[in-house]
C-alpha cells in the first residue's frame, strides 16, 4: 500500500513537470528539481546535482532518464515506471493535439506568437538554476575555481563544439583519480570555520 501511495505522488510530480515543461529536456530541470528536491525532499541538491551531471553523460533525452532514476530510487520499479509514464503522457498528448492545430493554422499571428511568448520564461528559469549550481559550485571549490571551469568548459562546449556528456565525464573522470587526501579549496576554508 505504501508503494502505490509514493507511487501516486511521483506520478503526479512528474505530470506538472510534463505539464508545465514548455521547451523541452534542459527547460524541465528546474521544474524537476522544485518537485524533487524543494516540495518532496526526496533528494537533496548535491543528490540532484549529481543525477543531472550523470544524466548527461549517458545517451539520451535528460526528461526522461532523471524521472527514471529518481523515481526508481524513490518507489523502486513501480516508482520509475510511474515517473516515466508521467514525464511523457502530457509531451505526447500536447505534440499531437499542438501539431495538429500548428499544420492547420499556422497562418494565424497567434499561434506563432505562442512559441515566442514562452522563451523568456524558460530563459528565466535557467538562470535561475545556473544561478543555484554557481551557488553550490561556489561553496565546494571557492569562487575562483568555480569561474575558471565555467570559462573552460564553456570554451571547450560552445567555441571548440565538444559534446557536454564528454566534458562532464572528463571531470568525473578527473574526480575519480584525484588522491584521496586532497580535498577543494572551500571544503578546506569551511573546516577551518567550523
Amino acid at each position: 500500500m505504501k508503494t502505490r501511495g509514493v507511487s501516486w505522488q511521483l506520478f503526479w510530480a512528474f505530470f506538472r513537470v510534463g505539464i508545465f515543461g514548455f521547451g523541452g529536456g534542459p527547460a524541465m530541470i528546474p521544474l524537476v528539481r522544485a518537485e524533487v528536491v524543494t516540495r518532496h525532499h526526496w533528494l537533496t541538491d548535491e543528490e540532484f546535482a549529481d543525477v543531472l551531471a550523470i544524466g548527461n553523460t549517458l545517451p539520451g533525452p535528460i526528461a526522461t532518464k532523471m524521472p527514471g532514476y529518481i523515481g526508481y530510487r524513490v518507489g523502486g520499479v513501480t516508482g520509475c515506471i510511474a515517473a516515466v509514464i508521467a514525464i511523457i503522457l502530457p509531451m505526447i498528448v500536447a505534440m499531437i493535439v499542438m501539431l495538429g492545430i500548428f499544420s492547420r493554422y499556422r497562418d494565424v499571428a497567434w499561434i506563432r506568437g505562442m512559441g515566442q511568448a514562452v522563451v523568456p520564461v524558460v530563459m528565466v528559469m535557467m538562470a535561475q538554476l545556473t544561478w543555484d549550481f554557481f551557488d553550490k559550485s561556489k561553496a565546494a571549490l571557492g569562487w575562483l575555481a568555480s569561474v575558471v571551469m565555467a570559462i573552460i568548459a564553456a570554451g571547450l562546449i560552445y567555441w571548440l563544439g565538444i559534446h557536454p556528456g564528454w566534458v562532464i565525464g572528463a571531470i568525473l573522470v578527473a574526480a575519480l583519480l584525484r588522491p584521496s587526501g586532497s580535498k577543494p579549496s572551500g571544503t578546506k576554508k569551511a573546516e577551518g570555520t567550523a
